[in-house]
């Protein structure tokens, strides 16, 4: 079995009752991938898997979900990273809205608190298989299995993020989290990695929120 249908056997059905598309403009930031990549998605538009820890974002939008054309609209949250996020295609996110991405043919993760990409797979076999063999450390999946044992379910277009940021300090634990609108917080730690991009390592954080 492949680590993709892997991971797809332990997920949610189809986010999107749409038939998936990758646009024009998709599918120039997907590159080589762009093939790969809608064949993803007609095996399954959109999910959440591992307790909703991983998101995958549906091909089209919804009154529930936003769907990957939106996600990736530079208005709604990626000019706020001031070029950081330029040339990416974000097509999923763990539980504290970390972003998976393709950029250059490749997939990478997005800090969204320090702008920063970590390449991680060749494809989108390579990534399923990181995830599979990973899934504790790259979607968060223990604190949104306990967070969510304490408060609920967690619901649609909602991330857990750190009360204090985890670059600054901030710990990977319950009281540490809380419930946010997955587009605001990625807005909100927009401004702490345009912050902190030019800061030297080991220089004292002070930060402005606005």
């Amino acid at each position: 079995m492949s680590s993709l249908k892997e991971l797809l056997s332990s997920a949610s059905t189809s986010l999107s009752e749409h038939e998936p598309e990758v646009s024009d403009q998709l599918a120039a930031l997907a590159g080589s991938l762009a093939v790969d990549f809608l064949a993803f998605l007609q095996q399954r538009n959109g999910f959440y898997a591992l307790e909703s820890a991983l998101h995958v974002f549906p091909s089209h939008s919804s009154q529930q979900e936003i769907g990957l054309l939106d996600w990736n609209e530079n208005a709604l949250w990626r000019n706020d990273y001031q070029g950081l996020a330029d040339d990416c295609l974000f097509f999923a996110e763990d539980v504290f809205g970390g972003q998976f991405c393709i950029k250059d043919s490749k997939v990478y993760t997005f800090d969204p608190e320090t702008g920063a990409l970590d390449y991680l797979a060749d494809d989108i076999e390579g990534w399923a298989q990181a995830i599979v063999s990973d899934y504790e450390v790259l979607t968060g999946y223990p604190l949104a299995h306990q967070w969510q044992e304490r408060n609920g379910q967690l619901p649609a277009r909602k991330r857990l993020l750190p009360k204090l940021p985890f670059v600054a300090g901030g710990e990977f634990v319950l009281d540490n989290l809380y419930l946010a609108d997955a587009v605001e917080g990625m807005r909100f730690r927009a401004d702490i990695a345009n912050q902190i991009k030019d800061l030297p390592d080991g220089a004292q954080i002070k930060f402005d929120i606005v």
